[in-house]
């Protein structure tokens, strides 16, 4: 007898998601016995309850007052880190399926207080919708300089474009960093069947010339400041010299600096800083083409001198494999497991599950076009992405686990949840409750780790509020702007002028 699908599930009790890594080809009797979960109805699959649980952290105020000493980069706009702190913030949480809750993947991590700003900050990933929540989060674009890609799809780099845009309009007078894999060294099928040359490197040059007219056009306004000093190479310790893609000055605002890894090392540095303690590298993960990775991060302490870093990963999109679990272990020298603090993985929903939701439908559907959608989202899985039951096998495999791992890039709903949850206990039966060590991100989760304890919050911030506190450095240290005149790249021939019979030039 023919089975769809769908029957063929049912039958078997295969469990949505429950693969075992590398088991795409086992028998179906050879999952886990238990049966499909589908969303449950009686659930609002609008909600996200989890969310309304976990305490606040209030960023609706501006505690720098005017007049406040100068620094560069600028104050900071949001609560203080404490000293012995790593915040991790996801400013983007889900996956390309838009929603209004959801911007696409970003997360910001700072560490320490010093000098009333963080000791160190970066950014991995910079997808679709993040900047609103960078902006309503307070963070300014001088603290946004540094920006590390984990692969070069659009819903992971898409709101660089704003970032690297406006940065000069607002307190970022300096170069934008930007962190990413080198060439993929996939070979196209098609005549002339040549390499392309996809790596960040070519990513961020033609990036910077397809914004050219922007760069141009703000050009009359300040966009560097005096005795701004380029971090070397030794500075950072960078893998590579930090060198603009374009003709930009190196201390430029519109100066983009690629740092391309070698996206098959295992362990690769990308970034250590002596003076802030931080350090991060990377490893290769799999996701749809070859040069896409995991980051790994580590803080040593204000002055650098822990013995036991902070730590965490994040893997980005990528299927289950075993670089992830062998950086979560985290071995030292000895071989002794150290563990990590906080693992950040991604997982997505079973095929089902995606093609009910896109054919808003409260249970599963049967006919070609029900067919089609399903073998659609299989695919992507495949070639992929962590469904929610690898993700259970993948953690149930990683010891000491990690003291709170967050399943990301994920559609979170009471439905979707409660599904996932269950298929993550079958692999982990110690993990029943959500928040006990695994909890689900969603934008605005703030994690506060601690070397004894991890703190969750969900930011308040203001949905209408203007952004952060742009002091920026003084009017007599910013450089001449390439353009002196704001009239300069324009012509006036059809201008309507002010005056006593148009309008007024003050605006009003």
């Amino acid at each position: 007898m023919k089975l769809t699908r769908r029957d063929a599930l049912k039958a078997s009790g295969l469990a949505l998601g429950g693969l075992a890594i590398g088991g795409t080809g086992k028998a179906l009797a050879q999952c886990l016995p238990h049966g499909p979960c589908y969303p449950d109805t009686t659930h609002n699959t609008q909600r996200y309850s989890w969310f309304d649980k976990l305490p606040t952290m209030d960023f609706t105020q501006t505690p720098v007052a005017p007049g406040t000493p100068f620094t560069f980069p600028t104050p900071s706009d949001t609560p203080k880190l404490d000293p012995d702190e790593m915040r991790i913030t996801f400013m983007g949480s889900c996956t390309p399926l838009l929603r209004r809750a959801q911007a696409l993947m970003s997360i910001f991590v700072e560490v320490g207080w010093k000098d009333n700003k963080a000791v160190d900050q970066v950014i991995f990933d910079c997808g679709s919708g993040c900047t609103r929540n960078y902006s309503a989060m307070g963070v300014g674009y001088g603290r946004m300089d540094k920006i590390f890609i984990n692969h070069l799809h659009g819903d992971h780099t898409a709101d660089l474009s704003h970032i690297y845009c406006f940065g000069p309009s607002g307190d970022r007078l300096s170069p934008q960093f930007v962190f990413g894999p080198s060439p993929s060294g996939v070979k196209s099928p098609r005549p002339p069947r040549r390499y392309y040359d996809d790596g960040i490197n070519a990513f961020c040059a033609n990036l910077r010339e397809a914004w050219r007219w922007h760069t141009e056009s703000f050009s009359f306004q300040n966009t560097s400041y005096q005795g701004y000093q380029l971090p070397t190479q030794q500075d950072w310790g960078l893998p590579v010299k930090p060198v603009p893609v374009s003709d930009d000055p190196p201390d430029d605002g519109y100066a983009m600096i690629p740092i391309q890894l070698d996206w098959t090392k295992i362990g690769g540095v990308a970034y250590n800083n002596p003076n802030t303690g931080l350090k991060i590298t990377h490893f290769p993960v799999i996701h749809t083409r070859r040069g896409a990775m995991g980051y790994k991060l580590e803080w040593y302490g204000p002055d650098g001198s822990w013995n036991r870093p902070l730590s965490m990963i994040y893997t980005s999109d990528t299927k289950p494999e075993q670089n992830t679990i062998l950086q979560a272990i985290n071995r030292d020298p000895k071989g002794v497991a150290k563990g990590v603090d906080v693992l950040i993985h991604e997982m997505i929903v079973p095929p089902e599950i995606w093609a009910m939701e896109f054919s808003h439908l409260n249970q599963p559907g049967s006919g070609p076009n029900w067919d089609n959608v399903v073998a659609r989202s299989t695919d992507v899985q495949n070639a992929s992405h962590t469904p929610q039951g690898a993700f259970g096998y993948l953690l149930s495999q990683i010891n000491p686990r990690p003291r709170l791992t967050v399943a990301t890039h994920f559609p979170v709903s009471d439905d979707t949840i409660a599904c996932a949850l269950e298929s993550v206990n079958k692999h982990c039966p110690d993990i029943t409750d959500l928040g006990q060590g695994l909890t689900w991100s969603f934008d605005l989760l703030v994690l506060r780790v601690y070397p004894d304890r991890i703190e969750q919050y969900r930011a308040e911030v203001l949905d209408y509020g203007f952004g952060p506190l742009y002091a920026g450095p003084p009017a007599n240290l910013k450089n001449p702007p390439k353009y002196s005149d704001p009239y300069a790249q324009i012509d006036r021939t059809y201008e309507i002028k002010s005056g006593n019979d148009t309008y007024c030039d003050d605006g009003y």
